[in-house]
């Protein structure tokens, strides 16, 4: 089994399509399908199903996806360490949720750039649970998540929380059964406290499990979310946002997860714990 079937095989899913897959590999679509064909047979398994709206995962597909996905990753990694760019020391793989990396997740990420100028950096994006695989694999070095649980021996250290707040498009929208209402899912702890305070409110008819994706719709339309303050503040500052007055405000923990064996080489991390107020 070669790592270039594994890329096809991800591609094939990732697009949807053979034809797609080739596009984007750059390569014929007979190579696509010969790469395929080897790689099932390499298997002993078919592991899609090929329609002419498009593939489908088989059940075998489905359980090779993961391994696949983690193969590539260790070999981009291993690939990276053992001939680093040009100039670079050292490497350090970064993952962060997409929710965190603006402002938090991108301010790490350049003190950590700063500090090693000479060290190869790659960030990769992930929710929870695509974290916690990527770190049970040891593809990543150090994660911010807002999910406590590390696998092994990783070393976790809490950050100052996010607040949440309820914000509105205008400053007089109702504090309950706000029509325009938006309902973000923030996390379990979250969804609790919440519910607590909203008990006598209906449910909202707009979710979104992306506290930027639920941002970005706000900004068009009109109505009220509960979002991180650091997310919101630029957007109070310029009048486009509102913080709703009399609300209850909630809190959601923050993690920074870092393998121990390669944080012995880093000289720089307690600075940066440091910095960033962990504890």
């Amino acid at each position: 089994m070669n790592i270039t079937g594994l890329q096809t095989f991800v591609s094939i899913v990732e697009n949807g399509s053979l034809v797609r897959a080739s596009e984007q590999l750059n390569v014929t679509q007979s190579t696509v399908t010969a790469r395929l064909r080897t790689l099932e047979q390499e298997v002993g398994a078919t592991l899609l199903h090929r329609q002419k709206s498009g593939v489908t995962l088989t059940a075998s597909g489905t359980k090779l996806l993961g391994y696949a996905e983690i193969m590539i990753g260790l070999w981009r990694q291993a690939r990276q360490e053992t001939a680093p760019p040009q100039g670079t020391e050292s490497v350090c793989n970064f993952g962060c949720d997409p929710d965190l990396w603006p402002g938090l997740g991108r301010q790490i990420f350049d003190d950590v750039n700063d500090r090693n100028p000479r060290m190869a950096l790659s960030v990769w994006p992930g929710d929870q649970s695509e974290l916690y695989r990527m770190l049970s694999a040891g593809l990543l070095d150090i994660a911010l998540t807002y999910r406590l649980a590390a696998p092994g021996d990783q070393t976790v250290y809490r950050l100052p929380p996010d607040d949440l707040v309820l914000y509105a498009t205008e400053p007089d929208r109702p504090l309950r059964a706000d029509p325009g209402y938006i309902f973000v899912d923030l996390g379990p702890e979250f969804l609790t406290k919440h519910a607590l305070a909203y008990s006598d409110a209906g449910t909202a008819r707009v979710t979104f499990g992306s506290a930027i994706w639920a941002l970005t719709y706000l900004l068009e339309r009109e109505g009220s979310a509960y979002l991180p303050r650091r997310l919101a503040a630029s957007h109070l500052e310029a009048g486009r946002l509102h913080e709703t007055r009399n609300a209850p405000a909630f809190q959601r923990n923050i993690f920074l997860i870092v393998n121990p064996v390669a944080a012995v080489r880093w000289t720089w991390m307690p600075g940066l714990l440091e910095k960033f107020g962990v504890s």
